[in-house]
């Protein structure tokens, strides 16, 4: 696999990021073999990127993701995460769905802290309460700490979602399509939070959407996958400098990314 481009500035000598996730030869099937939902994939992520994956439908992305995550096992291959195997969910490891899934009965502020209170306890969720209210202010939720969930729109509670996945300080974060609901103008202010905490956090992300513009505004690189069973056919690096913003969307060569990617999949890639 390439190299990927961090999302950080770098200087020209610097020595590339070091890989955080390495997959290799990971596959998956199900009914003793006789659906093969995912082929054999190989797959690097380095210390501070952002990669997405884009493919039709049912290619096994989101299988993918939950192998990654350690929610489901893989039927070959190996999952390694700072050198030790995946073989269960990891505290290094944080998930984000499409659906914000706050408890109703939880202020935003305990939401944020729950998965602590879970792993840890309440005496180490007090703790957490200044990291928490902290990271509720870089997403511009200041002052609905106390507020229930019926209290905020779909993007507010999507951003405390963002907040509770990054209250345990995952390396890692695996988003499956996590804007998906949102309308338009929702979605693109969504993208350009999520790539500005990726950026104060010097995380490590991994997306899966339907949008190809999303895609390439987010990503260093792109991957395409097949109809199922589902395997990597292309890597796309997207250069593009950072911080991306939305008026990079009008830009020529922005344009030839989202081109390119969608003739491979109309053309054929997704189908080898």
């Amino acid at each position: 696999m390439m190299q990927h481009a961090p999302l950080q500035a770098s200087s020209p000598h610097a020595a590339p990021p070091r890989p955080v996730y390495q997959l290799r030869g990971v596959s998956k099937s199900f009914g003793n073999g006789r659906v093969i939902a995912l082929d054999p994939v190989d797959l690097d992520l380095r210390q501070g990127t952002f990669s997405a994956v884009i493919g039709p439908s049912g290619c096994g992305k989101s299988t993918l993701l939950k192998i990654m995550a350690g929610v489901t096992p893989p039927s070959s291959g190996s999952v390694m995460l700072a050198g030790a195997p995946v073989m269960g969910p990891r505290r290094e490891i944080g998930m984000m769905y499409q659906q914000a899934t706050l408890f109703p009965w939880l202020t935003t502020l305990d939401n944020v802290l729950l998965p602590i209170l879970i792993r840890d306890g309440r005496a180490a969720a007090k703790a957490k309460r200044a990291d928490a209210l902290a990271l509720l202010e870089l997403v511009g939720l200041r002052g609905f700490d106390g507020a229930y969930p019926r209290a905020l729109s779909g993007g507010m509670a999507q951003r405390a979602s963002i907040c509770r996945m990054l209250i345990t300080e995952p390396d890692v974060l695996l988003l499956d399509e996590p804007f998906s609901a949102l309308d338009e103008l929702a979605r693109d202010f969504m993208n350009i939070e999520l790539q500005r905490i990726c950026m104060s956090r010097g995380a490590t992300s991994f997306l899966i959407t339907h949008s190809i513009p999303e895609a390439v505004l987010l990503s260093d690189t792109v991957y395409i996958m097949t109809a199922r069973p589902g395997r990597f056919v292309e890597e796309v690096p997207i250069d593009l400098p950072r911080p991306r913003t939305l008026d990079m969307m009008v830009w020529p060569a922005f344009g030839e990314y989202v081109r390119y990617i969608r003739n491979r999949l109309d053309g054929g890639a997704i189908t080898q």
